[in-house]
């Protein structure tokens, strides 16, 4: 792979972002990046307690050595989530200081930079400090709104990129291993997506699904090198989770880079789910949920659905009513009641649609299997990957049962209005089945 050659692809269909500067040891590159796209311009360096020490701290001397006006905001909290009083609190920073902010870290703090900077009409620098999430480049962000829910709000991203290789490298090795789970979830997610597309909901975008999928395999081909730091590895790493960031941009949706296994997350961020009394990292969240939707497909595959009764399965299709219902019950000890009731109602589509559905499902069942296959990874392949790297390969390992994972299943299928392999198990009638097979004697995740 020439990365030269990816990166300047990449540039060349990203609509707002215009310098990825990579390197070893170029964080002294900062003033130069700062008078080329903001000349002029105060900085404002925000980071949290360890990213400061990391990199933040060196990036202020940098500034202040090229006597540029510069000040910093710091997150102090030990642990801290992607909530709306940080937002509130950053407003209140770049109102007071007239500044472009400097976003040193990684998930969190560069969605709520992107944020904060878009709520002001401008855009920022992102010096990244780990490989370990797809956001940096990508057009949304990812908050806990005023209600507690995890909303993507659609935004800009960096302006500029500074991402050392030495800095990335000397990571905590855990941290790399989330990014690399987090980008092994393009895996599933477009699996997904050909199922949406297949059914008319959410059409391929073929830029976007080149982008990111045509060095997917050689970009998670190195785990033992993520794991031990080598420069070579995580820098594929990191621009395999920069692409996924463009590819949002160039879509300019988010469905070509997450879909089921991301709810996963989702759930457990607004259940504030913790182990070992610490969150879960994103990235060991989404493994955990990259590893049930593999094993979702895995199920899927022992069904031969060319024989599949569509007059059957849309006599047994459920109303809206009793969907909305049902979410209704699923959600009602959940800190947002009425999620799945919302999203439910946006995602159900009448019998007719369903049968139209069903039978292109039967009709081309064999070679949409075919394809399907070529592009899931065997579960046991998988865990297989995250052992080597260091993510989770089971449920425990982030805090949950096998039991817990079955009951958030139900929820993920209903948190979000986009097609997932799950609504396809639900529209063939096979979604119960394809559960136990899972979660049953024998199954990836036996519930004993």
């Amino acid at each position: 792979m020439d990365t030269q050659k990816v990166i300047e692809q990449a540039l060349k269909v990203s609509v707002t972002t215009k310098a990825l500067e990579f390197g070893e040891n170029i964080l002294d590159r900062i003033p130069f990046v700062m008078d080329k796209f903001f000349p002029g311009s105060k900085a404002i360096v925000f980071a949290d307690k360890i990213t400061w020490k990391i990199a933040g701290e060196r990036v202020y001397e940098e500034l202040e050595k090229a006597k540029k006006e510069v000040s910093s905001y710091i997150i102090t909290d030990d642990h801290f989530h992607p909530d709306w009083k940080y937002i509130e609190k950053l407003d209140e920073v770049i109102e007071e200081k007239r500044g472009i902010l400097i976003a040193v870290g990684s998930g969190v703090i560069n969605d709520l930079a992107k944020l904060a900077s878009f709520r002001h009409g401008q855009q920022y620098i992102c010096v990244a400090t780990v490989a370990s999430v797809d956001g940096y480049t990508a057009n949304i962000a990812a908050i806990n709104d005023e209600r507690g829910a995890k909303v993507s709000f659609k935004c800009l991203p960096p302006l500029a990129i500074v991402a050392d290789s030495k800095v990335l490298s000397g990571a905590p090795a855990f941290m790399n291993a989330a990014g690399y789970a987090d980008l092994s979830s393009k895996i599933s997610s477009a699996a997904e997506w050909m199922i949406a597309d297949l059914f008319g909901t959410e059409h391929i975008h073929q830029g976007a699904w080149n982008l990111i999928q045509g060095s997917l395999r050689d970009m998670l081909g190195d785990p033992d090198g993520v794991r031990t730091g080598r420069p070579d590895a995580v820098e594929k790493l990191f621009l395999g989770l920069a692409l996924a960031g463009v590819g949002m941009e160039y879509s300019g949706d988010t469905r070509c880079v997450a879909c089921a296994e991301h709810q996963y997350s989702h759930y457990l961020d607004m259940t504030h789910h913790t182990f070992n009394s610490r969150p879960v990292s994103h990235g060991f969240q989404v493994a955990i949920g990259e590893l049930a939707i593999c094993a979702f497909f895995e199920a899927l595959f022992t069904f031969d659905l060319s024989k599949l009764d569509v007059e059957k399965c849309v006599e047994v299709w459920p109303s809206l009513e009793q969907e909305q219902a049902r979410a209704l019950e699923l959600f009602k000890d959940f800190p947002i009641p009425r999620l799945g009731y919302d999203e439910i109602t946006k995602k159900w589509q009448p019998k007719e649609e369903i049968r139209v559905q069903l039978q292109l499902l039967r009709d081309s069942w064999p070679e949409f299997k075919q394809k399907l296959q070529a592009q899931v990874m065997p579960v046991r392949e998988l865990q297989s990957l995250f052992l080597r790297v260091g993510a989770p390969t089971m449920p425990e390992q982030i805090g949950l049962s096998n039991k817990e994972l079955r009951k958030i299943t139900d929820c993920v299928q209903m948190m979000r209005w986009r097609i997932n392999v799950l609504d396809l198990a639900k529209r063939a009638s096979i979604y119960d089945e394809m559960m136990d097979k899972v979660f049953g004697p024998g199954g990836v995740f036996e519930i004993k």
